[in-house]
């Protein structure tokens, strides 16, 4: 298998092209973390951050591979955080249909998160998984505890600020009732082929859950108001700011369902280490303008070209930085950590054991996306007598 063609352009170039403007014009608002993660981009595999040397005992040609930054920002650093991750989701899939969905916070709360992205992006978590678990316990609905992945993105295309999870839930779950207690002898009660919970209750679930979380949160003082936002610190005044939207309705969906386990894996492949924007994105740039593809989902999906300042490109992007620790892959229901292995056995055992090792073991596309490490061979003659040299970090001067 030969490795992907290096981009011509990376974030990283961006970074060390115009960092330094960057900072001095937005350091107002710019966090510790916002500031780490430009500095990992920079330095990944350089030699600030030192690395290794593969020497060929046959033909002496030596070859220099410098360390990851491995920030989870990093457009560059994600491969091998993916690949160790899927291999223990492999373990966790059902041989079920599973659905996907999407919850959006609304734009009007977009500088409320933020100024306050811990609190909101975990109240979006909550919201979604408690929207999930309140209408599939609903007997009229599936009577089941589903077992679902939720995973936060906080950006669009442009890299603007639209924060949102996508879920990966199974098409059924362990039976329960109303309030979602598992049986004492549960069963495994699966929806309808095609058809998971209906969009426009788990919407307006969504919301309730989502502005009663808010609520709470201004009352115990977890909401820093500033700014434009300043006014909001006063109890009515944000309660006046929340009403219109309790009338709007706010936007959940699901996409077309998956088929088994193989599909699963390709999906979460591409989204759980995904970053605000890859490399292979990036078009050029030139006299401290960035050109970038990104697609137009108002146009029928069409890839269209965008140009932003180098420093505008920046904010954008640092933006999308999480806080330090904040957890952006969550697990619930059936695939809750506490219960995990427990109700996994349980459900295949209802599922029938040899159903799942046969969707497991079967080979499928996704076996690529999983990225077994290949054995290490010279670049020059092809030998596999190598061996590796430690290369020191090179002192930093600046």
């Amino acid at each position: 298998m030969t490795p992907p063609e290096r981009p011509a352009l990376e974030v990283a170039d961006i970074v060390r092209a115009h960092g330094e403007e960057f900072q001095a014009r937005f350091a107002a608002w710019l966090k510790h973390e916002h500031q780490k993660a430009l500095r990992d981009i920079a330095r990944c595999r350089t030699a600030e951050l030192g690395g290794h040397k593969q020497r060929c005992l046959d033909c002496g040609h030596e070859r220099i591979a410098y360390n990851s930054c491995r920030n989870r920002h990093c457009p560059k650093c994600q491969a091998l955080s993916r690949a160790r991750w899927l291999a223990t989701q492999a373990e966790h899939l059902l041989p079920v249909e599973y659905f996907h969905l999407v919850f959006t916070l609304p734009d009007e709360l977009s500088d409320l998160a933020k100024a306050n992205p811990s609190t909101m992006y975990d109240l979006l978590f909550q919201a979604a998984a408690g929207a999930i678990r309140a209408v599939a316990a609903n007997p009229k609905r599936l009577g089941a505890v589903p077992g679902y992945l939720l995973v936060l993105h906080t950006w669009g295309q442009t890299l603007q600020h639209h924060p949102h999870v996508h879920g990966v839930v199974t098409g059924g779950g362990l039976s329960c009732d109303a309030s979602g207690k598992l049986d004492a002898s549960p069963r495994w009660v699966a929806c309808r082929p095609g058809f998971f919970l209906p969009v426009r209750v788990l919407s307006r679930v969504f919301r309730g859950k989502y502005l009663d979380g808010l609520r709470r949160a201004h009352r115990r003082g977890e909401l820093r108001c500033f700014g434009q936002q300043a006014a909001l610190a006063d109890a009515a005044a944000f309660h006046a700011f929340l009403r219109p939207l309790h009338e709007k309705d706010w936007v959940v969906y699901a996409k077309r369902p998956f088929g088994g386990p193989a599909q699963v894996l390709m999906y979460l492949a591409r989204y759980t280490h995904r970053v605000a924007i890859s490399n292979h994105r990036l078009v050029k740039l030139d006299a401290g303008r960035v050109t970038f593809r990104y697609r137009d989902y108002a146009d029928a999906n069409t890839h269209k070209l965008m140009t932003l300042d180098a420093c505008e490109f920046l904010r954008r992007f640092v933006q999308h930085v999480l806080p330090k620790g904040f957890t952006k892959i969550r697990h619930y229901g059936v695939l809750a950590n506490r219960f995990r292995k427990d109700r996994l056995a349980l459900a295949r055992r209802l599922l029938l054991a040899a159903a799942i090792a046969e969707a497991l073991q079967a080979p499928s596309a996704s076996d690529a996306l999983i990225e077994p490490q290949r054995e290490r061979c010279c670049a020059n003659c092809g030998s596999k007598r190598l061996v590796c040299l430690r290369v020191p970090a090179a002192a930093n001067t600046s």
